[in-house]
């Protein structure tokens, strides 16, 4: 009985922090907890009976295995458990969400010899559809052998009937409103990065939301007690909700507080949240509120002001001027009529909110998510097929929307190509729904328990064949080897590994951890530029294909099934003209295309939602993927990079050699999945250069939502990303659209941290940081820092070819510190020294879940991430706000502690060759 002493300690343990048993998911703890059952005079019996029936989680976990036979037993009558009955355990099965329950069941059908077994097994199995591939196989096997039940199930199956007969939706849902922030709301909020370790522990994990602020935790609380016939709805206020992240864990974190159960027999997994935004939601996020068949409103209560022309009136700074339309002030009750699909304020019409209640949308909110939709399509497919009859129009029609003489964008010829079960023959443009085949599937190691759970619940145990490569990551927790990653990292390595992934670590330690940024992987395993990419993490956004960031739940879709369904988002041009300064570097490229957008579309930003369809034709992969990745921070959906040929040819067969290096160190697995990559990467080289099919274009007549044209002689400057920490308005604050020149700062404001890395940097920002170090000596006769210098290199293949070409030993000539593998940290620094660290590769401070900057410090860093306690949090006396610049102006600050002026950055720079963008002067169209 150790494991089960050891249980006990565990929750009294849990206790003493306010928290309940941890669900049960360990067979060897489950067979304990029956023998105790069955034991009638055990003095754990009552205990044990209700952490069986209420706190086992389901699906393939090696518990719910268990369960599912000594439930079996209970129904054949093998056992006998008095508070148990058969119908009990037919109930039980019923919520236990595929894998060993329905192989129970179809055993209890097939090859049982009781009739009134298996007719209730039947009924169960009826309402049930995560089925794979074995399972539907042996339904269908008996039902070609003639057994009756079989093909009473497949005809239920061919029908939909565990769809048609679920509840509709109610038609009016009253809510209450609670103002979650002001501003832009970071997914930060509702699940901090600091707490991704407990994110697989769903009640631990939901203590985070709002960071831990147990005042506005206690507010929640009350207004559900003084509302408990209502929903809360968590609102952004003069803002996006859910930017930054997709992060799944936020979802369930609200679900936990403000959603309803999803079974009575399985603890803290809650589904059905309402979240919006006076902005709406983050295109990613709002996928996520999809899986949970959650509701997000684009509440739009406060609107641009227009003059007499229909132009943006805006206030002396330029910003447009606002008018609150109607207020959702926290505690206001308001009515979300599904029928017609309006918000309503009493008996008064607030907004049309049809956006949100599409019949696909509708559909995942019946189904309790969206992935009940996207098997029950699945199984109602086969059935049919076994059937040898039509499909019937179960679940609401695709979108298909043809517009005859429209050419296509580039993301509408990509989903034209990889879709699945549209109409034969027909051209689908934006708008249309659209299930498409996936070619790449990324998980990171702070999601990716989550989404080993997610696949345990939907009973998947490999990979999709129709994927080309699914790769795991271990780059979020790369900084700091502590006891919370050596008890997570491996077991999640183990499980993706057995599940058919490339993973960064080998659970059989055979080769090096590489713990290299998901992005970079990724954007080297994409390996044509018609590939679809799904990815856990938000700057999922390669150089070649079209990438998605989602959530843990839609990675475990894509992994399990091969496939994504979605709108075809519209697209924005983007297009270039004019010629680059010298000194400046592709960076200020990025931060001044949405400056620039900004100011050409009256403060609108047009990027919105929309796939961002960039037109840098002589920029290879790396540096593309700067731009690409950047895309999250302007709130695209995602982003396509069009390439000249020769351009595309280049970064392909970059690539391939990175690959190679991985098969080297003997990351390939018995498929040899990388090797497929590496000849699919010859295979579109040879099509290029033949002719057959050239790089990826969209054609001369697509239609676009905009275009927007950059002109390079406008950018005399470096440009900042600031989180702009002290505006008056506090909607301002922590967004990525105020971007200010270098001079904007003077040369005076102080910088306490300079961070040089994550997904946005490249070997080129290595090689342009060791070449200012030796300017510098040079100009100054030493190089000293007057501030901290942490430098996280993305990938391991960079740093071993900087090594092979003499910069790292540049690198570290100048550092007080550089990592080691056979002694990494233990522990996050809370102190920095003004020097320079050359950390392990990963994402380090971007994440800011292990290392953070010092409470309230200036940071300059090439990161992403602005949202506040991030990268840096608050201190008592001062705000932390993290810059967002160039390699070359982040090195420089911390040489002099404070903002360079333009003299002194042109010194630093001199010689120097930051990029050597220009724009196309070939027709990137067909």
């Amino acid at each position: 009985m150790n494991m089960y002493q050891d249980y006990l300690k565990e929750i009294e343990f849990r206790k003493l922090q306010g928290l309940q048993p941890k669900p049960v998911d360990a067979a060897e703890l489950l067979s304990e907890i029956i023998a105790q059952i069955k034991d009638v005079n055990n003095e754990y019996r009552a205990e044990s009976l209700n952490f069986f029936i209420y706190n086992v989680l389901p699906g393939t976990t090696s518990a719910a295995e268990v369960k599912a036979k000594f439930l079996k037993e209970i129904i054949l009558g093998e056992s006998v458990v008095e508070e148990i009955t058969p119908a009990s355990a037919f109930e039980q099965l019923s919520h236990m969400k595929g894998g060993p329950s329905i192989k129970v069941l179809l055993d209890l059908v097939i090859d049982g010899n009781d009739i009134a077994i298996a007719q209730e097994a039947a009924k169960v199995l009826k309402t049930q559809v995560f089925l794979y591939e074995a399972d539907l196989e042996r339904l269908e096997g008996a039902y070609k052998q003639g057994c009756p039940i079989s093909k009473d199930i497949i005809e239920s199956y061919a029908n939909a009937e565990f769809f048609t007969k679920l509840p509709e939706l109610e038609e009016k849902i009253d809510v209450v409103t609670y103002i979650a922030g002001v501003g832009d709301i970071s997914t930060d909020l509702l699940s901090p990065g600091g707490d991704a370790h407990s994110r697989s522990d769903r009640e631990l994990h939901g203590q985070c939301l709002f960071e831990h602020n147990k005042d506005m935790q206690n507010e929640l609380l009350a207004l559900k007690e003084k509302h408990p016939d209502k929903r809360v709805m968590l609102i952004a206020e003069k803002g996006t909700m859910g930017v930054g992240s997709s992060r799944m864990s936020g979802v369930n974190n609200v679900a936990l507080w403000t959603g309803v159960k999803a079974s009575p027999y399985v603890p803290f997994i809650n589904i059905a949240p309402v979240i919006a935004g006076t902005n709406g939601i983050s295109p990613i996020f709002l996928t996520t509120v999809g899986v949970t068949g959650g509701i997000g409103l684009d509440l739009k209560n406060w609107v641009k002001q227009k003059d007499a022309d229909g132009k943006t009136i805006v206030d002396e700074d330029g910003e447009p001027v606002l008018k609150q339309e109607y207020s959702v002030e926290t505690g206001t009750v308001l009515t979300i009529n599904t029928k017609t699909k309006k918000l309503y304020n009493g008996d008064k019409e607030l907004k049309d909110i049809s956006a949100a209640f599409t019949p696909q949308k509708m559909e995942f909110m019946k189904a309790g998510g969206s992935y009940a939709v996207v098997f029950g399509k699945k199984v109602q497919t086969f059935a049919c097929k076994a059937l040898g009859i039509d499909v019937p129009q179960v679940y609401a029609a695709s979108k298909e929307i043809s517009v005859d003489g429209q050419g296509l964008t580039a993301v509408e010829k990509i989903f034209n190509k990889n879709a699945v079960g549209t109409t034969p023959g027909k051209t689908l443009h934006s708008g249309s729904d659209v299930r498409v085949e996936v070619n790449i599937v990324g998980s990171q190691d702070t999601t990716g328990l989550m989404t080993s759970q997610e696949l345990e619940m939907m009973a998947a145990t490999v990979i999709s064949p129709i994927v080309d490569a699914g790769y795991q990551s271990g780059c979020h927790t790369a900084s700091v080897w502590d006891d919370k990653s050596k008890a997570n990292i491996p077991r999640l390595m183990k499980f993706m590994n057995d599940f058919g992934l490339i993973t960064g670590r080998d659970p059989k330690g055979k080769y090096h951890a590489m713990t290299d940024v998901i992005h970079k992987v990724l954007n080297d395993l994409a390996v044509d530029d018609w590939d679809v990419i799904i990815g856990g993490d938000s700057h999922t956004r390669m150089s070649k294909g079209v990438a998605f960031g989602a959530d843990s739940g839609t990675v475990a879709l894509a992994l399990a099934t091969g496939e994504a369904t979605m709108p075809i988002p519209e697209s924005v041009k983007v297009t270039f003209k004019g010629d680059m300064r010298s000194f400046m570097d592709f960076r200020d490229v990025v931060h001044a295309t949405q400056q620039q957008m900004l100011k050409q579309f009256g403060g609108e930003n047009v990027f919105q939602g929309r796939i961002i369809e960039v037109h840098l034709g002589t920029l290879e992969a790396d540096q593309a993927f700067t731009f690409t990745d950047w895309t999250a921070e302007m709130k695209a959906k995602a982003s396509i990079c069009i390439s000249e040929d020769e351009t595309l040819i280049e970064s392909l067969e970059i690539a391939k050699g990175r690959i190679q290096i991985m098969i080297d160190k003997g990351m390939d697995n018995d498929k040899q999945v990388l090797q497929g990559l590496i000849n699919k990467a010859n295979k579109r080289i040879a099509e290029i250069k033949s002719g057959e099919n050239p790089a990826l274009r969209p054609d001369a007549n697509a239609k676009y939502h905009a275009e927007v044209v950059i002109d390079l002689d406008e950018i005399a400057e470096p440009m900042i990303a600031d989180p702009d920490v002290n505006n008056e308005d506090v909607s301002k604050r922590y967004t990525h659209d105020t971007i200010r020149p270098l001079s904007f700062y003077g040369g005076t404001k102080k910088v306490d941290l300079g961070f040089v890395g994550s997904c946005m940097v490249h070997k080129g920002d290595m090689q342009i940081l060791a070449q200012m170090l030796k300017n510098i000596e040079e100009q100054q006769g030493k190089v000293e820092f007057k501030a901290p210098l942490v430098v996280a290199p993305p990938t391991y293949n960079i740093v071993d070819e900087l090594k092979a070409e003499g910069d790292w030993e540049v690198l570290a000539k100048y550092s007080g510190f550089e990592f080691d593998d056979n002694a990494p940290k233990g522990s996050a620094r809370t102190k920095y020294e003004n020097m320079m660290y050359l950390e392990r590769p990963g994402c380090n401070l971007c994440m800011g879940n292990q290392e953070k900057a010092e409470p309230g410090d200036t940071v300059m860093a090439t990161s992403t991430r602005l949202f506040q306690g991030r990268v840096v949090k608050d201190s008592g006396e001062k705000k932390g706000e993290s810059l967002l610049s160039s390699t070359p102006v982040v090195v420089l600050s911390t040489i002099l502690g404070r903002t360079p002026t333009m003299e002194e950055y042109e010194a630093a720079v001199d010689g120097i060759v930051l990029t050597k963008f220009k724009p196309s002067t070939k027709q990137l169209v067909k």
